[in-house]
């Protein structure tokens, strides 16, 4: 299994488990210090870039770059937990995967490195087109979740009409004070003023 495989497969696991980070909601204080702490990792990482050279040295700065945008959007999407910012933290990983795939391809030459940057292209196009069926499936959800607690609303409301109509075409049969007890007894029982 080649390596865009493997990170293809790592980019689909967390899809998966991006849903779970919608129900994590924070303060502000706790967002402002994972900000801080991320920012930090940052820094130690690009720091410990300076240890290698070369292009090894470039794929070090783009692992470090990457985890700092996918950490970023990450805790956005906790912070503000809507399918906007957990698409944009998938599109984060898709992004920094690619920065890192793309770095990675110029060890190779000639065609070689074309084909590692079309494969590192294609997994990146991939994970973003997902990205954008999960969240555009989230929404149809959601409108369609509306629409029907809309449509259970009307069809309850029908249905006390209806009720209504019939208690009040019973007290039909009653004459004088029963009457109005019987309707005003009716108005009550299906919330009638």
């Amino acid at each position: 299994m080649n390596k865009l495989s493997i990170s293809a497969i790592s980019v689909a696991i967390s899809f998966a488990f991006s849903a779970g980070a919608m129900a994590q909601v924070m303060s502000k204080d706790q967002y402002k210090s994972h900000k801080d702490g991320i920012a930090a990792e940052f820094k130690a990482a690009k720091a410990a870039c300076d240890s290698y050279s070369a292009n090894a040295k470039d794929v070090c700065q783009a692992e470090a770059k990457g985890k700092e945008r996918v950490a970023e959007a990450d805790l956005e999407s906790r912070y503000k937990p809507n399918h906007k910012n957990t698409y944009a933290a998938q599109v984060a990983r898709a992004d920094s995967g690619y920065a890192v795939a793309r770095e990675k391809c110029d060890d190779h030459a000639g065609n070689a490195k074309d084909v590692c940057v079309k494969e590192a292209k294609a997994a990146q196009t991939s994970a973003i087109a997902d990205a954008k069926a999960q969240m555009k499936t989230a929404e149809a959800r959601n409108v369609a979740r509306e629409k029907s607690t809309d449509a259970r609303k009307d069809a309850a409301e029908e249905k006390r009409d209806a009720d209504y109509a019939v208690a009040r075409e019973r007290c039909g049969s009653f004459s004088g004070g029963a009457k109005d007890r019987c309707i005003a007894d009716a108005k009550a029982r299906h919330g009638r003023t």
